[in-house]
């Protein structure tokens, strides 16, 4: 098992849809990078923590590899959004991927060039992984739990 944290916009939508890939065993939302230990979700609102909203995704390597996520996780966001994503603005909404070595970097700047060539203006941030914090219990699962669907995410084929 692996793990991979990807930040595009409202946790919600992005668990949404990476659960729905097969080699996915979890998806937990949370926040990563910023400067603030064990953040509650009112202090990552407030905008002052520096952290986005983050999903962890832990996955079967042998089913999905980290760039089949990445690649996912570019089409279910808006990655030329800055500190955004649809109604949701603040620089906790920003669009990052959290790589945890250099290979995991290289794929990302990869995916990136790609979606440049193809003509979009990428302002995903690549940043180095770091403490991972689960976002409360009612944020977990929430479609599921609501019977409502992503508002703030869509996939779109953009490679």
């Amino acid at each position: 098992m692996k793990k991979a944290y990807f930040a595009g916009g409202c946790f919600w939508g992005v668990e949404y849809y990476m659960k729905k890939i097969t080699g996915v065993i979890s998806v937990t939302s949370g926040f990563m990078g910023g400067h603030v230990e064990n953040p509650t979700y009112r202090q990552v609102c407030d905008t002052n923590t520096g952290h986005a909203e983050t999903v962890e995704i832990v996955y079967d390597s042998a089913q999905v590899s980290f760039g089949e996520l990445a690649k996912r996780f570019f089409e279910i966001h808006d990655p030329t959004q800055v500190d955004r994503q649809g109604p949701d603005i603040g620089p906790q909404y920003r669009s990052a991927i959290f790589v945890a070595d250099e290979n995991e970097r290289e794929i990302v700047d990869e995916l990136i060039l790609a979606l440049e060539t193809n003509g979009y203006d990428v302002v995903t941030e690549i940043e180095n992984v770091g403490v991972f914090y689960p976002a409360e219990d009612y944020h977990q699962n929430y479609y599921a739990k609501t019977g409502k669907h992503p508002y703030c995410h869509a996939p779109v084929e953009r490679f």
